[in-house]
């Protein structure tokens, strides 16, 4: 089994401080493979599933029986996967966790709807740590430790890492085929065109469906097929709304269900202090970015979705309140993507497919900004510092650049 990047942190973090670990993230992103490569390791444990018939009978009559036994000094896991589908599953667990006799290490995964089900009256409060899984990203396909996110724009800017072998291929290979296991490690066109279209239809017809309770799936699934050709320019309700022939409203609910369970993400625009600013029309990116037809459409929602799992990664870890954000004006002058670390710009980076040459763009925004260092985002292999003002952007190779992050 490959080892998955929130390894040391649930172990070093989470268990190490005597707290539950709570794992969600998008449906086939490797959670339960992840759960049991972990408890492959204990020397006891338990992995438990809510579809196993059995174990409902056990939490529904006596949930204690569920936690493994250990010899004296053994520190046992106990994995629940799917929990979240009992209705009561906060309170249960809360009695079992308070009631432990001995140690136990406890990790919760399930779908993305367990991100949903943990928020509101929350009566774990204190007893856990919440973590966020993402696909593969190109640092974790070369098998490298997560980076922390001190001094990232110094060391990258020394290029204090050396390019690593294979990650040109690496970049082609989640191009072609996305960043989601079983596609990217099949590496199969016919079987990951399939897997797409499987992936799709089991979000909306079972996944939200249960959220939701919504009648309208045939509608929502063509507002699905209508999304891909929409990422990565300012995304307009209006628009959709217009094709969908439906109201303002119910296309913002939709799209916040899509939200919730990991079908995509949106970047908001930054419009502190920059004059003239969008300050409501988002960008809307893919979870799996392969559903983008359009290279160049695809290549930013590659780069999108790294920036993201870094953010995630690092708020999860406790190294800040990163957000991901993007810069555009009224004169449609934009920086594609703009890291916030406690709500402050942190790293402005832009992208492009095979633009080599600065960015204009970057002289309107990055004074305003306050940040020395901006980064420019290419397809192909290159590596160039320009000053630009008191600033300085890098203009890198996407498979050496992203090998800095997560």
């Amino acid at each position: 089994m490959r080892s998955r990047y929130l390894d040391g942190s649930i172990q070093g973090i989470c268990f190490a401080s005597g707290k539950m670990a709570f794992v969600s993230g998008p449906r086939q992103c490797g959670k339960t493979t992840f759960a049991k490569m972990l408890l492959k390791r204990r020397a006891s444990g338990l992995y438990w599933n809510w579809d196993d018939v059995e174990f409902r009978r056990i939490w529904a009559k006596h949930p204690r029986q569920a936690v493994p036994a250990a010899p004296a000094g053994v520190v046992p896991m106990l994995v629940l996967d799917e929990i979240h589908k009992d209705r009561r599953w906060k309170r249960t667990l809360k009695g079992v966790y308070d009631t432990l006799e001995t140690p136990c290490d406890i990790l919760v995964t399930g779908s993305s709807r367990l991100n949903v089900y943990m928020r509101g009256s929350d009566s774990l409060l204190g007893r856990y740590y919440p973590f966020r899984l993402h696909p593969f990203s190109l640092r974790e396909l070369a098998m490298g430790k997560p980076s922390a996110s001190a001094e990232l724009a110094e060391r990258i800017f020394a290029r204090s890492l050396e390019p690593a072998s294979g990650s040109v291929e690496a970049l082609d290979l989640l191009m072609r085929f996305g960043p989601f296991p079983e596609p990217l490690l099949g590496q199969e066109e016919r079987r990951a065109r399939l897997w797409r279209r499987t992936r799709s239809r089991i979000i909306v017809r079972e996944e939200l469906r249960d959220l939701s309770r919504t009648p309208e799936l045939a509608r929502i699934e063509m507002m699905v097929a209508l999304l891909p050709e929409r990422v990565g320019a300012p995304f307009s309700v209006t628009s959709l709304r217009e094709d969908l022939e439906v109201s303002h409203d119910t296309v913002k609910r939709w799209l916040t269900y899509l939200k919730e369970l990991f079908y995509l993400f949106e970047v908001k625009p930054y419009s502190r202090k920059v004059p003239r600013s969008l300050r409501k029309e988002g960008k809307v990116y893919l979870w799996e970015y392969r559903e983008v037809e359009d290279e160049a459409a695809r290549f930013e929602n590659l780069v999108a979705s790294h920036l993201l799992k870094a953010c995630h990664y690092w708020t999860d870890t406790g190294e800040g309140a990163f957000d991901l954000t993007y810069l555009r004006n009224k004169e449609k002058q934009e920086i594609d993507f703009l890291v916030l670390r406690d709500g402050r710009p942190w790293l402005p980076v832009e992208v492009k497919l095979r633009q080599t040459d600065p960015s204009p763009n970057w002289r309107r925004f990055l004074d305003v900004l306050g940040c020395k260092h901006g980064i420019q985002v290419v397809a192909a292999p290159a590596w160039r510092i320009h000053d630009i003002g008191s600033c300085k952007v890098l203009v890198a190779g996407a498979a050496e650049i992203l090998n800095y992050l997560v």
